[in-house]
């Protein structure tokens, strides 16, 4: 019998899947506290997203962000971050720090609704969720997941998010609710444009997602993941809105360079698409205590105004202002 895995969701030949049921409410017994502590891990971080006191009746898609996670395990920053940046490598999460938005994919394929009812409780979550792109793919993939249990189900979803139709979707409500704002727009057509762009990084991750295939034997760019270190990293700095083709094109850059450059001790900076994540987690952190890039200390000249962002710490100059002096 062909069976998935649980977590990577990858078809292999094997017998009919097996479950448990956990209670959420474990997280938070006295006696399971009392426990000496999970350490840090990317097994154990996975397990805690999964099952974890954050997650609502909405499959895989809740809120919470790094520090909240990371509080909630006893952890600190740089483990968590390191064990983070594992499932992101994965693919098995995918998460906006900025919204603080995490999406498990698969979840909803192996704990999906026992009736349609149960998707229509979903309303009080999913409204409670901050509005992103990430949110709009998640639901959207949760729309075929539930097509192929019967039109019931997707009857439903449209009922929890308001929809009056079935074609309906979370991405079409933020579009109309923007509709007065453009009519006006100065900039109408720079922001058509740029949403297009971002349109297409979301209804083709493929192309951006470590499954896609390799470059010359390094791991695929995860676009995604590495925009949610930066910014897990560095809040204060520019949001990344759009990824347009010179943004992925230096992004690339920048990973295939961590993946295949050595250090001045001959080592490899990263061998796998998890070392290389690690890697940027620890590039962005190190900017935090560049004074020039955070703007703590006054700049001069044409610097004056001039604010940092993912452009540029993916720069040549950017490594050099970053790392050049402390590898």
């Amino acid at each position: 019998m062909r069976g998935g895995d649980p977590v990577t969701g990858r078809t292999t030949e094997a017998p009919a899947s097996i479950y448990r049921k956990v209670e959420v409410r474990m997280w938070v017994d006295e006696r399971f506290r009392a426990l000496s502590p999970i350490q840090p891990s990317g097994q154990a971080l996975w397990l805690f997203m999964l099952t974890g006191p954050h997650t609502t009746r909405v499959p895989g898609l809740f809120r919470a962000g790094p520090a909240a996670m990371a509080e909630e395990l006893g952890w600190d920053s740089e483990s968590f971050g390191k064990a983070f940046a594992e499932v992101l490598a994965q693919g098995m999460a995918k998460a906006d720090t900025k919204a603080r938005v995490v999406w498990l994919p698969n979840a909803i394929r192996f704990n999906p609704p026992q009736n349609p009812n149960v998707v229509i409780g979903w309303r009080q979550e999913l409204a409670l969720l901050p509005e992103c792109e990430l949110k709009d793919q998640a639901i959207e993939h949760m729309r075929g997941a539930l097509g192929r249990l019967g039109s019931a189900y997707t009857d439903a979803l449209n009922a929890a998010l308001g929809c009056p139709t079935q074609k309906a979707s979370a991405k079409d409500s933020r579009k109309d609710s923007r509709k007065d704002y453009r009519k006006d727009s100065p900039n109408q057509e720079q922001e058509q444009e740029q949403e297009q762009e971002q349109e297409d990084w979301i209804s083709k991750p493929s192309a951006y997602h470590p499954a896609a295939k390799a470059d010359r034997g390094v791991p695929p760019c995860p676009y995604e993941e590495v925009i949610a270190l930066y910014h897990q990293a560095l809040p204060e700095l520019p949001e990344v809105r759009v990824l347009m083709d010179g943004r992925k094109r230096a992004i690339k850059k920048r990973w295939t360079w961590v993946l295949t450059s050595k250090k001045r001790d001959g080592t490899r900076r990263a061998a796998s698409a998890a070392e290389g994540l690690d890697w940027l987690r620890k590039f962005f952190e190190n900017a935090r205590h560049n004074e020039f890039l955070m703007g703590t200390k006054p700049r001069k000249g044409d610097y004056a105004n001039w604010k940092c962002d993912i452009d540029y710490l993916m720069s040549d100059n950017g490594l050099k202002q970053v790392f050049e002096k402390g590898e």
